[in-house]
């Protein structure tokens, strides 16, 4: 059995990431490529990259395939375009970019650090409205909320 970051490591041996600043650079370089968010829609409306589209991780595998209630056809569409998947802090977009890699996508990377570090490279965000976001209140957004009851039992407790 794999723990989550054990699985999101496997992946990383066929997955290539890209850093904040690479992302900014590749899209100078190449305005048609396309940002995918694979967050949870919440998530999406609070902030995301300016042009960037939302297909929640959990019906990534339906919206790359036709014939699907899911199906994204610009997502579909896009096997050959040049993609990177975002996600928080860098994980779940991993998990996506492995996934999208098995079904034949073949320029699809994943943002290292995610959305949290695009924010501390102080890049812009926007909400679901298509306002800017402003970067103090994306620092409060992306602070870890752990509740106690989410943290590992300390043995002899």
């Amino acid at each position: 059995m794999k723990k989550f970051i054990e699985l999101i490591q496997h992946c990383l041996t066929d997955v290539r990431e890209i850093m904040p600043w690479d992302l900014e650079e590749r899209l100078q370089e190449n305005p048609q490529m396309l940002i995918l968010d694979v967050r949870e829609p919440d998530e999406f409306d609070a902030m995301h990259i300016v042009g960037s589209i939302h297909v929640p991780r959990g019906i990534l595998e339906s919206a790359c395939e036709w014939d699907y209630e899911e199906t994204v056809p610009e997502l579909v569409q896009a096997r050959d375009r040049e993609i990177v998947v975002v996600c928080r802090s860098g994980n779940r977009s991993v998990l996506a970019a492995h996934s999208m890699q098995v079904l034949g996508y073949t320029n699809v990377v994943s943002l290292q650090t995610g959305l949290s570090g695009w924010k501390d490279y102080e890049q812009p965000l926007v909400n679901g409205a298509g306002e800017d976001v402003d970067l103090d209140d994306a620092d409060v957004y992306f602070t870890p909320r752990v509740r106690p009851e989410q943290l590992k039992p300390r043995s002899g407790n």
